[in-house]
């Protein structure tokens, strides 16, 4: 009997995109860690690739480009990529709970009630360093996250996506008016914070960095071990019920991942918008709907936008320097124009 020969079986399509997307992972990681290098060579003014490289191999602290990069530069850029990927992934994980693909911390008001809790802080209770504002953002991006998911809830289907949204930009565009109030009210308290509002990760001392840091990882943590939860409560709260997922819980750690991330990169850089927007939905055209590879990949991506625009931010007026809020909002809106005419072709 003749026998048959049989071919190996080909690798199903999810299989293979899978493949790419771990193949292409550390390929961004290395992207993200040549734009930092490129952070710490341009600005004001420009140093060598080779200087950089001897400020962390031989360091000498009688050297003038040493201390720059050491001291200003290399904390510049890892705060823009800390803040960076932290803004992306609460993005992500907001709009995977809200099933609404233009939430993020801004958005819902989390970003405005940590920087009113800011200035409030300065104004009333003489706080005036950045490492004191961490626990006034914490607590401002919590009570507003809570007031927008109550206000949200009230009335018949619960917190729905469309109710979430008006909630939060209605309390958002409240709060950013009681700031802007009290800024003119006292205007030479506002001058304290005045860059920090309109986002700037200038000046960060590296024990700041690294206490924002762990808040930080944690979050991400958090939101990475959350994806496949997300994932299926993106497709609607009554099919995530039906297979067997506990919503509520997943719903209340979701929330305090995005406090977290928001909160601390508010405490780090101020109120900054967009990058909670573009990350995710640029990530997904690659990695599709599935969380479990939106909110890694829209990490790193988030950290390189961020960090390209603070260099932008440098550059682009030299020797002046623009805060990398407004620089975010000057990149990030033609972009997400861009991305969502897209998809709406698609």
């Amino acid at each position: 009997m003749a026998t048959v020969q049989t071919q190996p079986r080909p690798a199903q399509p999810s299989e293979r995109a899978n493949t790419l997307r771990l193949l292409a992972f550390p390929l961004m990681a290395a992207l993200l860690l040549l734009v930092m290098v490129a952070s710490t060579a341009f600005g004001a003014a420009e140093i060598e690739p080779r200087i950089v490289a001897q400020s962390v191999t031989q360091f000498d602290d009688t050297n003038t480009n040493h201390l720059v990069i050491r001291n200003l530069r290399m904390p510049r850029a890892v705060t823009a990529a800390l803040v960076g990927a932290a803004l992306a992934v609460a993005g992500a994980v907001m709009q995977g709970l809200t099933r609404n693909p233009l939430a993020d911390s801004g958005l819902l008001g989390i970003e405005a009630g940590a920087a009113l809790a800011v200035m409030v802080a300065v104004l009333y209770l003489g706080v005036n360093s950045l490492s004191s504002f961490a626990l006034f953002a914490f607590v401002g991006a919590g009570v507003s996250g809570a007031a927008v998911y109550a206000i949200g809830s009230v009335g018949r289907g619960g917190p729905t996506p469309i109710k979430l949204t008006i909630a939060g930009a209605a309390l958002g565009t409240m709060l950013a008016s009681i700031t802007s109030l009290l800024a003119i009210m006292h205007p030479l308290s506002y001058d304290q914070v005045r860059f920090w509002m309109a986002g700037s990760v200038a000046g960060r001392e590296m024990e700041l960095i690294a206490q924002g840091a762990v808040y930080i990882l944690i979050g991400l943590a958090l939101a990475i071990l959350l994806g496949r939860q997300i994932t299926t409560l993106s497709l609607g709260d009554d099919i995530a019920r039906s297979l067997g997922l506990n919503v509520l819980w997943v719903k209340l750690l979701s929330a305090l991942a995005v406090v977290v991330l928001a909160g601390t990169s508010v405490s780090l850089a101020g109120p900054i918008g967009f990058v909670g927007l573009v990350a995710p939905h640029a990530v997904r055209f690659f990695t599709g709907p599935d969380y479990r590879w939106v909110i890694p990949y829209g990490a790193l991506l988030g950290a390189i936008f961020m960090v390209v625009a603070d260099v932008v931010s440098r550059v682009v007026m030299r020797p002046m320097e623009l805060p990398v809020g407004l620089m975010t909002a000057a990149i990030g809106g033609p972009i997400f124009i861009y991305l969502v005419r897209a998809k709406v072709k698609r």
